[in-house]
């Protein structure tokens, strides 16, 4: 449910995204009359799906979900499902965000600059580590399951949130949370930062930052580069990874309209770190 609510509060689309995202599901014989398509897509294949239903390819090497969700989002339900192979064909599009498709007859390039969105359950019976109720299954099993999920998968995920159970008594109907609205006017302040910043290198966020750009974009003061680099240490943090939460840091400051990452900012992309140190 959180994973498609996700979708409501993206920033709109500029023209270029929207010509993009036209030309893609044009490509792929999905364009309704001809018209533009002015909302990011959401694309959520079943667990069943095949690698070439992901990259794209067949006869004439249409694009994929990869593609289709290309400015939108790719979202995977119940991930550990998923073919451990499929899975692993995600790893170069999500770092170079366009998939090359060689065929006999011909070679096509679709761009595939999306959004991955995935949820998991801890284990098969989905009470691994519960308060709640105890997990009926054995140590093998677990390790099985979160087995398909690799670590350079993992380390690519900027994001990783554990969401726990929640008792019944404890859901308030009369509290008082943003709506979708008030989060997306937030969002879109943020994007127009960034489109600003970035204008004249052909990207729209921070998430497109190549190496350069986030040692230009992204400095941080000493007190912060100290709290990244005991974190790095402890979590056994990947260079992949140090960038990524250069950028979700640069990201969070953004969303709260501020020129410099701070400590705090470092410190919050840190926690979305740890998840897969704590059960992979």
């Amino acid at each position: 449910m959180l994973s498609k609510r996700i979708a409501t509060i993206l920033p709109d689309m500029n023209f270029e995204e929207m010509m993009e995202v036209t030309k893609i599901h044009s490509v792929a014989g999905m364009l309704k009359d001809g018209e533009l398509i002015f909302e990011r897509p959401f694309r959520s294949p079943h667990h069943t799906a095949s690698k070439i239903s992901l990259i794209g390819g067949g006869k004439n090497a249409k694009p994929g979900e990869i593609s289709l969700a290309h400015r939108g989002i790719l979202f995977l339900d119940e991930l550990p499902e998923f073919s451990k192979n499929t899975l692993e064909v995600l790893r170069i599009p999500i770092e170079d965000r366009k998939v090359l498709i060689n065929r006999a007859n011909t070679v096509c390039e679709y761009p595939a600059s999306f959004m991955l969105v995935a949820s998991m359950n801890p284990c098969p019976c989905g009470y691994y580590g519960s308060k709640e109720k105890e997990c009926s299954c054995s140590a093998k099993d677990v390790r099985k399951y979160m087995n398909k999920i690799s670590g350079p998968l993992l380390d690519r995920i900027d994001i990783q949130v554990e969401v726990q159970s929640t008792d019944y008594t404890k859901i308030n109907p009369n509290m008082k949370i943003e709506s979708s609205k008030t989060v997306k006017e937030r969002v879109n302040r943020a994007r127009r930062i960034q489109e600003k910043r970035y204008e004249g290198f052909n990207i729209f966020s921070n998430s497109e930052l190549t190496p350069q750009l986030i040692e230009k974009y992204c400095v941080i003061n000493e007190e912060s580069r100290g709290l990244l680099n005991m974190a790095f240490k402890r979590l056994n943090l990947s260079s992949r990874a140090y960038n990524r939460i250069l950028k979700v840091a640069r990201t969070i400051a953004d969303l709260r309209e501020a020129k410099n990452i701070e400590k705090q900012d470092i410190a919050e992309a840190i926690q979305y770190r740890s998840l897969d140190k704590k059960y992979f």
